[in-house]
Parts: structure tokens; sequence; C-alpha cells
């Protein structure tokens, strides 16, 4: 892929090594009990609400909560997974990538349907999850990429045709 293929890499490798630790520690506090996170996470999350107006964060509409539960049970793990692939250089990245990029695309999908449908979001709240959508869309194209340049080597392979045999 060159050096656009490792830049984008680099690119996605910070966004999953993020969120494989803010996760749990930053968005866990919408679907799962505050008292069982630190104070400073608790007020480092009322504090990002107040100053970026996060209403969505502080009403906890119930779509919200489940897309949370989505993250946790389902994103988090993969998280973790591609900073593994990405490290380790394993086959498998391009489809954990592709799985994890259209979720992300799906679910922020939602989330600024209700944002921009709504008008109750500011430019800069927007500006915060914006980037979230570009995240999911390079990773979908990523997962793309390294599924479309694979060789077809080891299909060929299976069906090859049996060498001739000399009669006499």
């Amino acid at each position: 892929m060159g050096a656009i293929g490792k830049l984008i890499d680099a690119i996605l490798f910070v966004c999953f090594a993020l969120m494989a630790v803010i996760g749990p520690l930053i968005d866990g506090q919408t679907a799962l009990p505050k008292s069982i996170f630190p104070a400073f996470l608790t007020d480092l999350k009322t504090s990002y609400i107040a100053e970026f107006g996060d209403y969505l964060l502080m009403e906890k509409p119930h779509f919200l909560v489940g897309l949370v539960w989505h993250e946790l049970v389902f994103l988090w793990p993969l998280s973790i997974a591609n900073v593994y692939a990405i490290l380790a250089g394993k086959s498998w990245f391009g489809t954990t990538c592709l799985l994890y990029g259209a979720s992300l695309v799906t679910s922020m999908a939602a989330i600024l349907g209700e944002m921009i449908g709504s008008g109750k979001a500011s430019e800069r709240l927007l500006m915060m999850y914006v980037p979230f959508m570009g995240i999911g869309v390079l990773a979908v194209l990523r997962g793309l990429v390294s599924s479309s340049t694979k060789s077809t080597g080891s299909v060929g392979k299976r069906y090859t045709i049996m060498p001739r045999r000399k009669l006499a």
C-alpha cells in the first residue's frame, strides 16, 4: 500500500489505542453506574459536558445508551484487536478494521442525524463528533483496500489441474 497506507495505519492505530482506553473509562459512564468510576473521571466527563454543551450525554436518551453498550461490547474489543493486529502485522486486520468502521459509521449516522435534525447541537459540539464519522469511513476504506489487494494465489492453488501423465 505504500506510504499512504502506512500513514492511514498510523492514524487508525492512534484512534484504536485511544478508544481502547477512553471507551470503558469515559463512555462507560453513560451506561454503567457512576459510583464505579473514580471521581476524577466523572469530573472530567462533567466538565466536558458543560464546556461543549453535549446535551446527549447530559440527557442520556435510550438510543445513545444502547449505542454505548454496543461500543463497550463490540467496538471496544475490536479496538484492542486492531491495536494488536497493527503491531503484530496480522493478516486479518483488514477484516476487523472493516467491521469496526462499518459499525462506527452506522452509530455516528444515528448520533449526527439526531444532532443535526434536532438543531440543538452547536458548531463546536458537531466538530467533536464529525471526526468520528471520518475515522469510521477511513477504517472502512482501509478494510476494503486490504481485502481487494490480496493475491488470489491460495484460491488458484486450491483448484489446480493435475499434471498430465504420459501414456505409453
